[in-house]
């Protein structure tokens, strides 16, 4: 897993002036990035969320923050007010907004993804009408080990493709501690840029240099190796089928999806991942990834 300096990072719709994301690693993005963040502590979320407000707030944009466990409203606003002295007159001016994430997707709790598409559009032209310069938009993954998992993963790759061209930048907050049970990967190709915490620092889950431009065409690579690198720690303890498994988990295949490639279980696949994070010396799956796409 490799960084690249912010001021190389740019993406979005490869077009328009640069935005201050407020976020080191990301640095300047431009209109259209769909970004993730996978945060380690509520601590963590916050800080990322104020700093990526703060400058949204400085651009002369609209902001709504939709919010979630592990912080509440009151959580949010006192962050906000650490590091925004008129962080009240400008929620009172309707500059920042803050909503019920489970209000906002899961309305009567029924899950409508053009509603919700439609919402964020809606958000934007009113903040145009304005004289905002675009909108910024923060949401947290609330539907993590739900019964609305496959149909938010499919909203995340729908808002990737709504958000193209637009004035809008959205970032995607998930907790590490609640993703192990879902493909890690999967979550990352449904964005244009992905990040998580380690070691008390922020650093791409992938290399940003593997990620295609929207305005190139085609889809996006997932940064995937066809060959995995020989250099990881761990690398000669591995069995063949264990060598198998590891590429499909790289590639951000889930393990349904593993087992049904290799004609085997579900179950072993789990197994094969288990053992793929005892070997490697790996806290998790995020970390195994981490140490196998390592330079």
């Amino acid at each position: 897993m490799t960084s690249r300096h912010s001021s190389e990072w740019h993406d979005g719709d490869g077009t328009g002036p640069q935005r201050k994301s407020g976020i080191g690693v990301f640095g300047e993005i431009s209109w259209g990035m769909h970004m993730c963040v996978f945060y380690e502590a509520a601590q963590d979320l916050l800080d990322a969320n104020v700093a990526y407000f703060q400058a949204g707030l400085e651009n002369n944009e609209f902001c709504l923050w939709a919010i979630s466990e592990p912080i509440t409203e009151e959580e949010a606003r006192n962050a906000l007010r650490g590091s925004i002295p008129d962080i009240d007159a400008r929620l009172s001016a309707g500059q920042i907004e803050m909503v019920c994430a489970a209000e906002w997707y899961l309305p009567g709790g029924e899950f409508d993804l053009k509603r919700i598409i439609r919402s964020w559009n809606e958000k934007l032209g009113n903040a145009l009408t304005k004289g905002y310069d675009g909108i910024r938009i923060s949401g947290n993954a609330f539907w993590l080990g739900t019964d609305h998992w496959e149909k938010f993963c499919q909203y995340e790759h729908d808002l990737d493709r709504s958000v193209a061209g637009q004035k809008m930048l959205v970032l995607c907050t998930y907790s590490m501690a609640k993703s192990g049970i879902v493909d890690l990967l999967e979550v990352a190709r449904a964005h244009q840029g992905t990040i998580i915490r380690q070691n008390n620092d922020w650093e791409f889950l992938e290399s940003p240099e593997l990620r295609q431009p929207k305005h190139q065409g085609g889809k996006k690579p997932n940064g995937a190796p066809d060959i995995l690198p020989n250099s990881f720690p761990g690398h000669d303890a591995l069995t063949s089928r264990e060598r198998t498994v590891l590429a499909q988990i790289v590639k951000g295949h889930s393990s349904k999806e593993i087992a049904r490639i290799l004609n085997i279980a579900p179950r072993t696949v789990e197994f094969h991942r288990e053992n793929l994070i005892k070997k490697t010396g790996a806290r998790s799956t995020v970390d195994l990834l981490r140490i196998v796409l390592s330079d």
